[in-house]
């Protein structure tokens, strides 16, 4: 896996593209002098753990035929100062899930996903501390913390 770096403009505006071409722009906010033109890297660290756990449960439900007529989640992430950086100190994902879809089978696709699949989860797991919950049609599956 490769990706390339390019400055854009005479601040922090970034164009990043992986290997088959697809470009993500990124900047600093103009607090920190940029010029807003994309996500930090931080949201897209949020992005990624989006991306990656939604990627793996709805594998996981299309696997057993459950019918996903929407997916949402919403991510975020409590920073604390370690030295001069600020790293995710605790990172809350819930899962929105609407359609025909078996509750049990719902929460387990996201207890798989953060215990087992989730490369990106996987990879803040000693730094961060990450709690999911699953709504299903509108009512919560599982408490904070993803067990049911």
């Amino acid at each position: 896996m490769k990706i390339t770096l390019e400055r854009v403009n005479e601040n922090f505006h970034f164009q990043m593209q992986n290997e088959r071409g697809h470009i993500v722009d990124v900047d600093a906010r103009p607090a920190f002098g940029g010029n807003d033109m994309g996500p930090s890297p931080m949201e897209l660290v949020l992005m990624g753990v989006a991306g990656c756990s939604g990627i793996d449960m709805i594998s996981i439900l299309k696997k057993q035929r459950q019918e996903i007529t929407s997916f949402k989640a919403e991510v975020e992430g409590e920073r604390v100062p370690v030295g001069e950086a600020n790293p995710f100190k605790t990172i809350h994902i819930v899962f929105f899930l609407e359609g025909p879809i078996n509750e049990d089978k719902a929460a387990r696709a996201a207890k798989l996903s953060f215990e087992k699949y989730c490369s990106v989860s996987k990879t803040l797991e000693p730094t961060a501390t990450i709690l999911y919950k699953v709504v299903l049609n509108g009512s919560p599956l599982t408490p904070e913390g993803g067990t049911k």
